[in-house]
């Protein structure tokens, strides 16, 4: 069974809304221990998202008020940001969102690609923030009960009695006799993908050899 954000998320969202001043978002950020905030518009839908490094931005551009502005697009895009008031101006865009059926699997596979460390939680059918999930969340599918892990591997072994399962930190050792070697690997690959589990290490061996190896193309 699949570990949905709706079990690791926190149900209270921190956000300020578009018109935020620069004053009022730092404010926040250092009240609730933020690294970033999650911007909203008047329906409570996320349109971006305000970190620390858009507002550090104001420090380290001294010419933020020089015209006219050159450059490549980026660096336009910092000074814009280096002069800007509002969180309408400083955000980044468009947010990133999930909902609460989201795999915990899909979400950090998210972060890690856009390189963030929060995402908004949106009720899926209105839009509107209902939680964030952040980075350390995630790694509560990690301590999940070795019995939790267990009877959900058991289920992907299923009947295959001749397989036998240790787990330790997380770290799942098989072993036994299967029929054929695409099974075993079929195993490895199926637990590998259960929440919780860290590393598989397989020791199983079996009768037949059927995996089947296509050359790449040239």
């Amino acid at each position: 069974m699949s570990i949905k954000v709706r079990d690791v998320m926190r149900n209270v969202a921190i956000a300020v809304r578009e018109d935020a001043s620069f004053a009022e978002i730092v404010r926040t950020m250092r009240r609730y221990t933020l690294g970033a905030i999650s911007v909203i518009d008047a329906g409570g839908r996320p349109v971006g998202v305000v970190s620390e490094d858009d507002l550090l931005l104001k420090e380290l551009d001294p010419v933020r008020h020089s015209a006219p502005i050159f450059g490549r697009r980026k660096r336009r895009e910092e000074q814009e940001k280096a002069a800007a008031v509002t969180a309408s101006a400083l955000m980044t865009t468009p947010a990133i969102t999930v909902t609460p059926g989201t795999p915990v699997r899909d979400a950090a596979r998210l972060m890690h690609e856009k390189r963030i460390k929060q995402l908004p939680v949106i009720d899926a059918a209105t839009g509107r923030i209902i939680g964030i999930l952040h980075r350390s969340d995630l790694l509560r599918v990690f301590g999940r009960s070795t019995g939790e892990l267990e009877r959900e591997i058991r289920a992907v072994i299923g009947d295959l009695t001749s397989v036998s399962v240790g787990i330790s930190g997380g770290v799942v050792r098989l072993s036994g006799r299967v029929a054929r070697g695409s099974e075993a690997i079929r195993l490895v690959e199926e637990i590998r993908r259960v929440d919780g589990v860290i590393d598989v290490v397989s020791e199983l061996t079996y009768d037949r050899a059927d995996r089947i190896v296509v050359p790449p193309l040239l």
